[in-house]
């Protein structure tokens, strides 16, 4: 004799299943967010010799692309940026000007609207000038970022090639990641730009 499949046997069976197939495309519809999330907004770059002290040749960091979606940078932030005259050559510097600032370099001197500043992360030999490009009362467009190495003898940077635009900011480095015993935040120095006026 037949039996007949109870019901409510039937319908947790099915409840089951389904609720396993739900749980598996969420967790791929996540997985997948997260990896579209990683591709577009992190990336690694592999740091010169042009940052020194805060970032050594070799070291790996940590770039937001997301980081300016709906801003620009701010003085201090340390950006990769495509090279304004080889666009597939790549760059890493730190923004001393913005948008509407005027910018001054002198031999001796980084001055920021009319603001001198007292620059502790940049590296130069003890009794050499740190600015061999001069840079005379420059007025930046709303759409021009000045950025410097910290290793001012290092080139090249806004000095030797101008502003560069907002569309050649790739992002805002703020890790260094690798090797695992230089991990480290990287700074923006906020109190070095305190005092310059928007």
């Amino acid at each position: 004799m037949l039996r007949k499949p109870k019901v409510g046997m039937s319908r947790t069976a099915a409840e089951k299943r389904a609720h396993l197939m739900r749980e598996i495309v969420e967790t791929l519809l996540f997985v997948g967010i997260v990896f579209f999330i990683v591709q577009f907004a992190i990336r690694p770059y592999r740091a010169s010799d042009t940052m020194m002290p805060q970032l050594q040749p070799d070291q790996l960091v940590l770039v937001n692309r997301a980081a300016y979606l709906f801003g620009g940078p701010g003085r201090g932030d340390v950006v990769v940026y495509a090279d304004p005259t080889d666009t597939s050559v790549q760059r890493i510097g730190r923004v001393i000007a913005i948008p509407g600032d005027t910018i001054t370099v002198s031999p001796t001197q980084v001055i920021v609207n009319n603001v001198t500043l007292n620059e502790p992360y940049i590296s130069v030999p003890n009794g050499v000038p740190p600015n061999t490009n001069i840079v005379s009362a420059l007025k930046l467009g709303p759409n021009d970022y000045f950025v410097m190495n910290d290793s001012r003898l290092k080139s090249p940077d806004s000095r030797s090639f101008g502003t560069i635009s907002r569309g050649n900011v790739v992002g805002k480095a703020e890790i260094v990641f690798w090797p695992l015993h230089d991990v480290q935040g990287i700074s923006t120095y906020p109190n070095v730009f305190s005092g310059v006026s928007k």
